[in-house]
């Protein structure tokens, strides 16, 4: 008996090569891949985004062809490429004549709407699958805090420890102690030099000829004939072995380090890889365990529980946290912020170091670690008022692990407080003091970071303490900065007005900062 004639789509973040999809090819399916300018053109991209997913989906497909898949691969100038899923899922079983149409869970809600959508007009029969990649579903965390107003990300970290017998004995953690965050986040040390990052040099000329032929608008730098990030499986398992051997011994402790000097310092790079699921969240997990049961006097144990906690806890709080609140989530906007991104973002010249290095590092890499997003680009755009939904698009488009599913929580959340507090206890705003504290930035920079007010005193002096006078109404009882508003209401009336103007000036010429 003739098996249905099958149509199977996989998008450009469902790389997964363990799915169950993809154990062994049958004559009956057929799986296509589409270049498409819905998904280049939704947000202006790094042009590294673009160019990596269409090289890792090309390199997949290849990879299926070569065992035996049957596969359709609709390049971005294709002349029989419409441009959206629809049209061309539509054009394709009506060609071919397809059965049954399946499809994985996208991981983003506007993909998700647009397939749920194109299914219900469907004559044929279809169905979706979990993409299997990571360690909760969609709705657990919702299950799991239903009921609660606020989502703590430690409780739900302890939960995944429990379930997935993670770092566990038993039912208490292994050690004794869930969180060994108080033993990570230190300065880089003028004298210490890091390791190295390793580099690909993956050529993808044609891709960027394709892109540039095609008129996508991108921002960002690239080397064509030596792009750096991983574009397939084996690749990505490369950086995850150089991450665990080299990196995890030292990621925790400089985790929230920033110097002008290096870009990767020990972060593992690998969102991208997990993010387009070359690499599954359990055996990035398992590698890093592994290693330091290998390497126990090399590996400290607070090395290997922070970078746990970012992919078991956060990673799946974000996508937890997503899938409970879109599409409200979209939209808070709990400051009332309105104001534009200054133009400096999409440029890097600003007189702010801090910033001239984590924006033009975005530009040259499409990659800054986490507080380079969270207290330098982040902790501005909050301190200035810049309303989320720019702060969102640029977080978006700059960053080659940028999906919305994780960057929109992270963004809207933690970095703006503009959910009033579902994600972050407080929001994560910082004057000069923390930059300097972290970084060797506020050394070489323009402005004088012990200045609060007059000629070059550093804007986040200012614009800190404007920001908590600004929002007091919504912010003075939050028992997490009480302490702030104590110092500010201590300070003489006149500087304060001093503060608050100068704070103004900078405001008003934010562009030319």
């Amino acid at each position: 008996m003739d098996k249905i004639k099958t149509l199977r789509l996989i998008l450009g973040d469902q790389l997964n090569r363990q799915h169950t999809w993809f154990h062994k090819p049958e004559k009956h399916i057929t799986y296509v891949f589409m270049e498409l300018r819905s998904e280049t053109d939704y947000a202006l991209h790094h042009i590294q985004k673009v160019v990596g997913f269409f090289a890792a989906m090309r390199a997949f497909a290849n990879e299926l062809t070569q065992k035996g898949f049957d596969v359709i691969y609709l390049k971005l100038n294709d002349p029989s490429n419409k441009q959206n899923f629809g049209e061309n899922l539509f054009g394709l079983i009506q060609e071919k004549q397809f059965q049954h149409f399946d499809y994985i869970h996208p991981d983003e809600y506007r993909v998700d709407q647009h397939l749920k959508d194109f299914c219900n007009s469907l004559s044929i029969t279809h169905a979706a699958i979990d993409s299997q990649h990571f360690y909760s579903t969609r709705n657990e965390l919702g299950d799991f805090f239903q009921g609660k107003k606020t989502f703590v990300m430690e409780s739900f970290y302890r939960n995944m420890r429990k379930k997935h017998r993670v770092l566990m004995e038993g039912d208490l953690p292994a050690t004794g102690q869930w969180n060994y965050d108080a033993e990570n986040r230190k300065k880089l040390p003028a004298n210490h030099k890091p390791i190295a990052p390793l580099l690909f040099q993956n050529k993808v000329e044609d891709i960027l000829h394709e892109v540039q032929l095609s008129g996508v608008k991108t921002i960002g730098d690239i080397d064509a004939k030596q792009f750096l990030w991983p574009i397939n499986r084996e690749q990505s398992l490369t950086l995850l072995q150089f991450f665990v051997q080299e990196c995890l011994p030292l990621f925790g402790t400089f985790q929230d380090a920033m110097t002008t000097d290096e870009w990767s310092l020990y972060h593992s790079r690998l969102s991208f890889s997990l993010n387009t699921k070359m690499l599954s969240s359990k055996e990035v997990v398992d590698a890093a365990i592994l290693a330091f049961e290998q390497n126990p006097n090399r590996i400290a144990y607070n090395q290997l529980e922070g970078f746990v906690r970012q992919i078991l806890g956060w990673r799946e709080y974000m996508r937890g946290i997503y899938w409970n609140k879109m599409p409200s989530y979209a939209h808070s906007n709990y400051l009332e912020h309105k104001e534009k991104l200054p133009e400096w973002y999409w440029t890097g010249n600003t007189r702010m170091n801090c910033l001239k290095q984590a924006i033009q590092q975005s530009l040259t890499h499409a990659y800054a670690h986490h507080i380079q997003r969270l207290m330098l680009t982040g902790n501005f755009a909050l301190l200035a008022g810049v309303d989320p939904t720019y702060v969102d698009e640029w977080y978006l488009g700059i960053y080659i692990d940028a999906l919305e599913w994780v960057e929109i929580t992270n963004t809207r959340g933690m970095s703006q407080f503009a959910d009033g507090g579902i994600v972050g206890t407080k929001p994560y705003v910082s004057s000069a003091t923390y930059i300097d504290k972290m970084s060797n930035y506020c050394g070489s920079c323009y402005y004088n970071k012990a200045k609060k007010v007059g000629e070059k005193s550093c804007p986040f002096n200012s614009l800190y303490w404007n920001f908590y006078d600004t929002h007091e109404s919504k912010l003075s009882k939050n028992p997490r900065i009480g302490m702030m508003y104590n110092v500010w209401r201590r300070m003489e009336p006149s500087q304060k007005a001093e503060i608050l103007e100068q704070a103004k000036l900078y405001l008003e010429k934010i562009d030319s900062l």
